[in-house]
């Protein structure tokens, strides 16, 4: 992190990175200066050092760094110059919106560019390779690659805006006027899911809001100018949810206007007022909520009726026939008629709520209010004179179907009705803040309703009518829909009706006679019930009870003195807490009218300052009336100089004149005038009109006699061409005759030449086939020889292949018998090794039994000499090498270790016996040499194959002694050992 003296330095720093391409070290220096505690003091220098941080953090799309940034910038601005902060976030939001704009026009002219006739031609083989993979457009792919990330850093950008200002009542306009923008940016790119969000982060910052209300800086709800900002933020969001067809979310939107409205406690504009009930007629409806819808209509009558002073009298009519026939449209019947108990309070608590909604009143009482239904109106439409301003079919229309009988013929009456209102609607041009109003969206939900009232009259005149009959009745709907109308009717206990369609029937019934019967024999029951236990056990009368209680007065008059002891106490006892609680409110109400007066004191010097403020403000608005004046006269005496012969009205002596009145005035005489030049003109066109017509009257007879004069003319003239063309045709023959007789002259030489010119050609063409024919009899001769010559090599080439298949076949024949006799001979040969190896296991077997037996008889004969040794004297020692000899150690022969050593201690005197052959001595301490077995197993084969010191023969006749293999006895002595083999390794 670099430490600068100076903010510029850091700056020239930036600038220095910038210019050599590291960015990315640029925006680290900057960040490292902004977030820094050495600079939190303003400087002018700072602001530019902002500027071009949140240029770098766009052009790297750094939305983290540019919020951190911000932050720590609001710090050092906020009490100082918030202003400067003003000035960064809207040249934050310019830089954001700029690149994304950019981006997509970018995206728009590469679609341009690739939008060709021959796409082969254009685009390169990646490019269609990779179209074909991903499955995904141009224009899709476009937009993933360099749309999509910068709307979603200009998303960023808008959300980090927003959560900067939330708190901030200095900068309330920048506030709604960034929550604006991020609305026209989910409206235009049909955002649906960022709307939500966006409405719902606004949502909780007035929740934020209300909650934290001792915050410093708070926006104040309670001042106009806020109030304003933040309705016209509310009606927005309603606008572009309607827009972008999210109900839900216009609903929560209503609903966040009404819970601002009860904040502050205050009815807002008439003109968003108007507002608010157009968007509340759309979501109802959207939602199927007629009755609602109906009333939205009928608030949004009466505000048009009484503020807006432009209407027309046909837009007037327009909106009246829309809300009786809203009104109409609800159904007749209740539907929680048949509901539970839990479902009836939740529909009661609906309604509440819908009407606070519709009503607009800022302070519910849910008890005791009126409850919207659809009598009530209707009758209040009837009062409030709404159906008299509708038009003649929409009066006609509601009189059918509310007040007149018309069972037989209702059908027929009303389908004209229908069809001339389904054609009316339109644009108002008098009330702009209104939607389109298409009468014909109620023509279903009417029809509907005059299905109930004709299923509701001919129940009154019929027990039983035909399905047919019915179904003629009705022009609207077949029979199956009347059908399910009258299932939903009969539910909601409109019409008591059955359909029997085995007899081809319907079957009308009486509704007291289905329910009130059924409902209220279960209490008929229960007091008959009553009656019969009374007769059969009849009450007491007052002589028995007042004989059942006397027994018993002396107890009953100690139990109620001690009663009422008691309560006395109790009474003194609340008495004296309520002495307590009196003082301390007392207390309380001295604490609380030192507070009141501490806040009258403040609210006095509040008020002197607002008056002092409001005089200001008076004084103000005296000197801007004064200047309009001014600006009033001098507009004055232009307009009487412009005036002609002085047909101006003039103005009263104690009229107030402002430049907007003289304005209108002059509007007014402009409209006067222009009025008057038409009336002119129209004048002029009679005339006009006029002139023409007797300019053709006068004309019509002369014209009539040129077209006769005419028609003579072209009968000549026909006549002339005619004759001319029969004359033409004569001459034509007798010239075509003559060339006839000309020609027939030459006609024998001509057949002659004909003769010679087809003979000649007939040779010619005979020659030409003979040389084809001979042509085509070689080729065929030369194909012939070739198929025979292919035909012999193939033959070659089959006898040859058989010939080396069977050469292969002998090959791996004879293989295989030469791998099956050295196996045979292998395995041979395995026994006579496994059969000589037994052998010699059992010959060593036999030795080492009898070197035991050897062993034990020379432990025998050793005794005695060993316990008579120490008494021998020196003369007596000569025989012990006959001794030695005697038992066997001889030259050539083995002798064991333990007995030299115990010999040449016996007799150091005597001469040393013979020494023994170094070979014997060494395999005295390895022993017999290991079997064929042993070798043939562990080294890897029999020693024939093995081909070591022990010979190279099978049956080992290189062996030491230069002779086969001998008996047990002489194997011994050779190798100078009896001693048995030690064990294998």
């Amino acid at each position: 992190m670099a430490n600068f003296a100076k903010p510029e330095n850091a700056l020239k720093r930036a600038d220095e990175l910038i210019n050599v391409g590291q960015k990315q070290d640029a925006l680290q220096a900057l960040h490292d200066l902004i977030t820094s505690k050495r600079y939190r003091a303003w400087q002018k220098p700072l602001e530019k050092i902002m500027f071009k941080y949140l240029d770098l953090c766009v052009d790297l799309k750094r939305g983290r760094f540019a919020k951190d940034g911000l932050i720590q910038y609001r710090i050092v601005c906020q009490q100082v110059n918030v202003s400067s902060l003003e000035e960064v976030i809207k040249h934050f939001l310019h830089l954001a919106t700029e690149k994304a704009e950019q981006a997509r026009s970018q995206a728009d002219a590469l679609e341009e560019a690739l939008d060709v006739d021959d796409l082969e031609a254009d685009r390169k083989p990646e490019d269609l390779q990779l179209s074909i993979v991903s499955g995904e457009k141009g224009k899709d792919r476009s937009d993933r690659e360099l749309v999509t990330p910068w709307f979603k850093f200009l998303w960023e950008t808008y959300r980090t805006v927003l959560e900067i200002l939330r708190n901030n009542s200095k900068l309330e306009a920048l506030y709604a006027m960034t929550a604006h923008k991020a609305f026209q940016f989910c409206k235009q790119y049909k955002r649906t899911t960022e709307f939500r969000r966006l409405c719902e982060i606004i949502r909780n910052h007035l929740a934020n809001l209300n909650k934290y209300r001792d915050q410093r800086d708070r926006p104040d709800l309670s001042a106009p100018e806020s109030l304003q900002l933040y309705l016209d933020t509310r009606f927005d969001q309603l606008k572009v949810a309607t827009e972008l067809g999210l109900w839900q979310e216009a609903f929560r939107s209503v609903e966040d206007i009404y819970g601002l409205m009860c904040m502050v406690k205050k009815t807002p504009k008439s003109s968003l007022l108007m507002v608010y009930y157009s968007k509340l007629t759309e979501i109802f409806w959207i939602s199927s909520s007629h009755l609602y819808h109906a009333y939205a209509w009928f608030k949004l009558f009466s505000l048009q009726k009484n503020f807006n002073k432009n209407l027309s009298q046909k837009d007037l009519q327009l909106i009246a026939s829309s809300v009786v026939l809203a009104a109409l449209s609800i159904p007749p019947f209740d539907r929680a008629q048949s509901a539970s108990h839990m479902e009836l309070e939740n529909e009661k608590e609906r309604n509440l709520r819908m009407a606070n909604l519709i009503g607009f009143n800022l302070e519910p009482k849910f008890e005791g209010r009126d409850m919207l239904s659809r009598a009530a109106l209707l009758s209040e439409l009837v009062s409030r004179g709404v159906l008299s301003c509708a038009s003649q079919e929409v009066k006609d229309l509601f009189h059918v179907l509310e007040h007149e009988f018309h069972p037989l013929d209702l059908g027929p009456k009303i389908q004209p009705l229908l069809e001339k209102i389904s054609k009316s609607g339109g644009k108002l041009s008098s009330a702009p803040s209104l939607p389109e109003v298409q009468l014909s969206q109620y023509v279903p939900s009417l029809e509907k309703l005059a299905t109930l009232r004709l299923l509701q009259q001919v129940s009154r005149i019929y027990q039983t009518i035909r399905i047919e009959s019915l179904s003629q009745l009705v022009p609207f709907f077949e029979f199956s829909v009347v059908e399910k109308i009258s299932v939903d009717a009969v539910k909601n206990n409109f019409v008591a009706m059955k359909v029997d369609h085995m007899k081809g029937v319907v079957i009308f019934g009486n509704l007291g006679i289905e329910s009130d019967g059924l409902r209220d024999h279960l209490s008929v029951f229960a007091e008959s019930l009553s009656k019969v236990r009374a007769m059969l056990y009849p009450v007491p009368s007052k002589a028995s009870k007042l004989g059942g209680i006397l027994p018993n007065l002396a107890d009953t008059v100690e139990k109620e003195h001690k009663r009422l002891l008691a309560r006395k106490s109790i009474i003194e006892k609340r008495k004296e807490d309520q002495e307590r609680q009196q003082l301390e409110m007392e207390r309380e109400e001295e604490q609380k009218r030192l507070k009141l007066q501490k806040l009258t004191e403040e609210a006095e010097q509040k008020r002197l300052a607002a008056e002092l403020a409001e005089r200001r403000k008076q004084r103000i608005l005296r000197e801007i009336e004064e200047k309009e004046f001014e600006e009033a006269q001098a507009l004055l005496e232009d307009r009487e100089k412009r005036t002609k012969k002085g047909k101006k009205k003039p103005l009263l002596d104690g009229e107030k004149v402002t430049k907007q009145t003289v304005m209108e005035r002059a509007l007014t005489e402009q409209l006067k005038e222009r009025q008057e030049m038409e009336k002119k003109l129209q004048k002029l066109a009679k005339t006009m009109d006029y002139l023409e017509r007797a300019k053709r009257e006068e004309a019509a007879p002369l014209i009539e006699a040129s077209y006769q004069r005419r028609l003579v003319e072209e009968r000549e003239f026909y006549e002339r061409e005619q004759q001319r063309e029969v004359e033409l045709s004569r001459e034509r023959h007798e010239s075509d005759l003559k060339e006839k007789n000309r020609l027939s002259k030459m006609l024998d030489n001509k057949e002659i030449f004909q003769a010679q010119v087809i003979s000649r050609r007939q040779a010619e063409f005979d020659r030409i086939r003979a040389e084809r024919e001979e042509r085509i009899s070689q080729i065929i001769q030369a194909r012939k020889q070739e198929r025979d010559i292919k035909r012999k090599q193939i033959y070659y080439m089959n006898i040859e292949e058989e010939r080396i298949t069977k050469l292969q076949e002998e090959e791996e024949a004879r293989k295989q018998e030469e791998a099956e006799r050295n196996k045979k001979e292998a395995a041979e040969r395995k026994a006579k090794l496994d059969e000589m190896a037994e052998k010699q296991k059992q010959r060593e077997r036999e030795a080492d039994e009898k070197e035991k037996l050897r062993r034990e008889a020379l432990r025998g004969t050793d005794a005695p000499a060993r316990h008579a040794e120490p008494t021998v004297t020196p003369a007596a020692t000569a025989p012990a090498p006959a001794s030695a000899s005697a038992s066997g150690s001889g030259p050539g022969k083995y002798v064991p270790k333990w007995k030299r050593q115990t010999t040449e201690v016996s007799t150091p005197t005597a001469p040393t016996a013979a020494p023994t052959p170094s070979e014997p001595d060494r395999w005295s301490s390895r022993g017999p040499p290991p079997a064929d077995d042993h070798w043939g197993s562990s080294r890897g084969g029999p020693p024939a194959e093995r081909g070591d010191r022990w010979g190279s023969g099978p049956r080992g006749s290189d062996r030491p002694g230069g002779d086969a293999w001998r008996s047990s006895d002489e194997r011994r002595s050779a190798f100078g050992s009896s001693r048995p083999r030690p064990a294998q390794r």
